[in-house]
C-alpha cells in the first residue's frame, strides 16, 4: 500500500469546534497533515484519505488532533461564508 502525505495551512476568520479536539478553537492558522492511500486496480491514479491530522498551538508548543476530515471541510467551507 502506497501512502502519500500532504501539509497544508488553513486560516478560520472565526473560532470554530470540532469534535476530535474538544473545545472551542480561536480564529488563526492552522497547519493541516493529510494521508491518503493509493486505491490500485484504476485506470487513472486515485487517492482515499485514511487520517487528518490538525495541529493546534498551546501555550507549551504544539498538540496534535486527529480530526474527520470531512468535518474539516464543512468547518472550513462554513468559516468561508
Amino acid at each position: 500500500m502506497t501512502i502519500r502525505t500532504t501539509r497544508t495551512t488553513i486560516t478560520f476568520a472565526s473560532p470554530f469546534r470540532l469534535k476530535g479536539v474538544g473545545e472551542m478553537l480561536p480564529a488563526g492558522d492552522y497547519q493541516v497533515e493529510t494521508d491518503e492511500e493509493v486505491l490500485e486496480g484504476l485506470d487513472r491514479n486515485a487517492f482515499r484519505r485514511i487520517a487528518t491530522l490538525l495541529f493546534v498551538p498551546t501555550a507549551s508548543g504544539m498538540r496534535m488532533c486527529t480530526v474527520d476530515g470531512d468535518e474539516l471541510d464543512a468547518a472550513v467551507a462554513a468559516d468561508a461564508r
